[in-house]
């Protein structure tokens, strides 16, 4: 447990080096130090996870508020996103992972639509289809972080809501317009996403049609 928190928090504070010696028994010593911080912790993540796309990377300090973001695509189905306030990991997200969701969600859906690969027609990509496959961890320091509980798991500063959405935004939008190549993938991972939830749903339709006549 210990050396699990230690990782997480190197990887959380960039050229922090954590030693850790357990006296009990052979003395097992280990050093935790990660130069990219949580661009490593991105990658560290998806160690057994097969890498669409480079990380992304963002930081950035608004109103004495510092924002980092690193996130990366992958050929899986599920979603990991872990959020941090001061280096506390907020279980059930908060203000801070609702921003960032709400960039990526906008910014992909708007670089879509700049290059044509979604038409007029087309609906907008949902949450759930841009974030298939993702693997996030966001991460804000701030100088007076609200909780909703005596636990920390989730935070309610409703300022860091519009600021982290703002740095997601520039700098999503940024890394998208000069890597168009990882851009075209994430769109054609959300379009799939996209199509297999519209086949869902109208398989389901007509199960529900179907029992709908039987009785």
């Amino acid at each position: 447990t210990l050396a699990e928190r230690f990782r997480q928090m190197a990887f959380l504070t960039q050229g922090l080096t954590i030693h850790f010696c357990d006296e009990r028994g052979d003395g097992q010593e280990t050093t935790f130090y990660f130069e990219g911080g949580i661009k490593s912790f991105v990658r560290y993540l998806n160690l057994t996870r097969t890498p669409l796309t480079a990380p992304f990377y963002t930081r950035k300090t608004v109103d004495s508020t510092e924002v980092e973001v690193s996130l990366q695509y992958t050929g899986g189905y599920t979603e990991t996103v872990l959020p941090f306030a001061n280096n506390i990991h907020t279980t059930e997200g908060g203000t801070h992972l609702t921003g960032f969701r709400t960039a990526l969600t906008r910014t992909i859906n708007d670089w879509a639509r700049k290059q044509s690969l979604l038409k007029d027609s087309d609906g907008n990509f949902s949450g759930e289809d841009v974030r298939e496959g993702l693997t996030a961890v966001i991460s804000v320091k701030l100088t007076d972080p609200q909780f909703e509980s005596q636990t920390k798991i989730k935070l309610g500063n409703a300022e860091v809501r519009t600021i982290v959405e703002t740095v997601m935004n520039e700098g999503f939008s940024q890394w998208l317009e000069e890597n168009p190549k990882e851009a075209r993938t994430i769109i054609d991972k959300s379009l799939t996403s996209a199509r297999a939830r519209e086949a869902a749903r109208q398989a389901r339709d007509l199960v529900f049609r179907k029992s709908a006549l039987e009785v």
